[in-house]
């Protein structure tokens, strides 16, 4: 997750709103920002700046945002897709205003502006903020590609005439890692024999967001004489909007996932969610064999061009286990790591930015305690001044005697349930719904094009007026039925107001309704 407040004279301006997905957690909700310490302490942003169109720097906005209603500043595929986010939600869109990068823009006392910067997803820009006698460089995702294949790379004039600047906000992501990161254009050109070497059919698993690589994919498949499908709602929504920005002419035309059937294995090529092992997307439904339009079997491949994110190795190699059981072989970046290519500085990278913009200090943001380390180190071996390495939640002063810690505020999980924020059960230092509360626990497989309940439907709760168990439990049973999703977070989305519907008809007072939905996979027991 990604929120940055910087404050000045009583003034105060948010740099990106993200959020993450809690895979620990039951049907992977999402964390967004706590606001309790920024309610505690007054502050409330005059406009939401966005340095790219990622999830961990945009995801949480359409939670958050309707508690400040200020403007929100993007560039043109942010703010595309985060139109598309508003509209899900029944927001105003008029908020979102569309900056170019290379823009200035003036929010009192704040004068800033956008600087084009190469990551894995167009239009990501660093931001130079000035106000008073400062002058700070947040520096957002990067690397500097050479060869990012959509967008220019990086001018490196542009950022040696805003030397020196007083502190630069930098990511540390890949500080431990020595050399260069690679380039987009150097992935281009292993992907064409790769995906050449294939006979069966082909999925390549990447991040939605990284256009160039899906550009990048695509080509190869087309010169491969293979097909090229989309899998998975957000990867059919980035594409979708990056399209109409202008981006991706010259992209080959798709197929419709449903069409798949019909075209023989050597010439199918999907490119489809699911790189991080996400229970709910499409890799892992082509694993368990629950896809309803395309299924996987001995002779084809699966290539993942990505990279592990720490603490989802679990989730990945459960999904490989699933795909190894169906004879599919694969393709990482464990074996071939020019598959992949990071969106973020290594040392190198790290140390020509600074010999560029020569800041007097440094905070070390993003990645773990031993990435901040490492940057740390590197820095001051520059002669940077790294008096502190931040943890979320803390207030930091800058100064003309340097970086100081003020405060700090430990921060509370805060999970997203349906349209509302909660905290985590235990956490939430608020009292009890004054009608009660109903816990409803469903463990469910798909069932033809429905869903069917396995085993007992679990209530639990202090509710303030009976509830028919048995009733319930037959509705429920009757509305899975009748519902044709094909994740488990549609089935929700689509459930959940027809069970609210429902109780409000048969209780009189209705309680705070808590939903889970538990993935079952029925055993087979046909003999072949």
């Amino acid at each position: 997750m990604n929120l940055n407040l910087y404050g000045y004279d009583g003034h105060w301006i948010a740099l990106d709103c993200g959020m993450m997905i809690r895979q620990d957690l039951p049907d992977s909700p999402l964390q967004v920002p706590d606001l309790a310490t920024l309610d505690a302490l007054g502050i409330r942003p005059a406009a939401l700046i966005i340095t790219h169109g990622h999830e961990d720097h945009i995801g949480a906005a359409a939670w958050l945002w309707p508690k400040w209603g200020c403007p929100i500043h993007a560039t043109p595929l942010a703010a595309g897709l985060l139109r598309a986010k508003f509209a899900e939600r029944g927001l105003a869109q008029h908020a979102i205003q569309v900056i170019e990068p290379g823009e200035a823009l003036d929010i009192d006392p704040f004068a800033l502006r956008y600087l084009p910067m190469t990551h894995s997803i167009p239009e990501s820009c660093a931001l130079l903020l000035t106000t008073g006698s400062y002058r700070v460089l947040h520096t957002g995702d990067w690397k500097l590609d050479p060869e990012p294949l959509l967008g220019p790379a990086v001018d490196p004039q542009l950022y040696q005439a805003l030397a020196p600047v007083d502190l630069v906000v930098g990511d540390s992501t890949n500080a431990l890692q020595p050399g260069h990161s690679r380039s987009e254009g150097v992935v281009a050109q292993a992907l064409m024999p790769a995906i050449a070497s294939c006979k069966g059919r082909v999925i390549v698993s990447c991040f939605a967001s990284n256009l160039a690589r899906v550009l990048a994919i695509s080509r190869a498949a087309e010169k491969c004489g293979r097909r090229i499908s989309l899998m998975g709602r957000s990867m059919e929504r980035m594409v979708s909007v990056a399209r109409g920005l202008g981006y991706l002419e010259d992209m080959p035309p798709l197929v419709p996932t449903r069409d798949l059937g019909y075209l023989p294995p050597e010439e199918v090529l999907v490119i489809a969610t699911g790189s991080q092992g996400e229970p709910r997307a499409a890799l892992s439904r082509l694993a368990q064999g629950r896809h309803p339009h395309m299924e996987l079997a001995s002779g084809d491949t699966v290539i993942f061009s990505s990279r592990a994110i720490p603490g989802n190795e679990r989730l990945i190699e459960r999904v490989k286990r699933g795909l190894t059981s169906l004879g599919v072989s694969l393709m990482d970046d464990i074996q071939h790591p020019e598959l992949h290519a990071s969106g973020h500085p290594a040392q190198e990278e790290l140390s020509t930015l600074y010999g560029w913009i020569r800041p007097r200090r440094l905070v070390p943001v993003h990645g773990e305690l031993r990435h901040q380390q490492a940057h740390q180190q590197l820095a001051k071996e520059m002669g940077i001044e790294v008096p502190l390495i931040p943890r979320n939640g803390d207030l930091i002063r800058l100064d003309h005697e340097g970086l100081h810690l003020e405060a700090r505020y430990p921060q509370t999980p805060r999970i997203i349930r349906q349209d509302e924020v909660a905290a985590l059960p235990g956490l939430e230092g608020e009292g009890a719904h004054r009608h009660g509360e109903l816990f409803v626990a469903l463990t469910i497989t798909a069932s033809g094009d429905g869903w069917t309940r396995i085993g007992q439907l679990l209530i639990d709760g202090n509710l303030a007026s009976p509830l028919d168990e048995t009733a319930f439990a037959d509705w429920v049973d009757m509305c899975l039925n009748d519902i044709h999703t094909d994740t488990l977070a549609e089935l929700r989305h689509a459930l959940k107001p027809r069970l609210l519907h429902w109780l409000n008809q048969h209780l009189r007072r209705m309680p705070n309704v808590h939903l889970q939905l538990l993935a079952a996979e029925m055993e087979s027991h046909l003999n072949h």
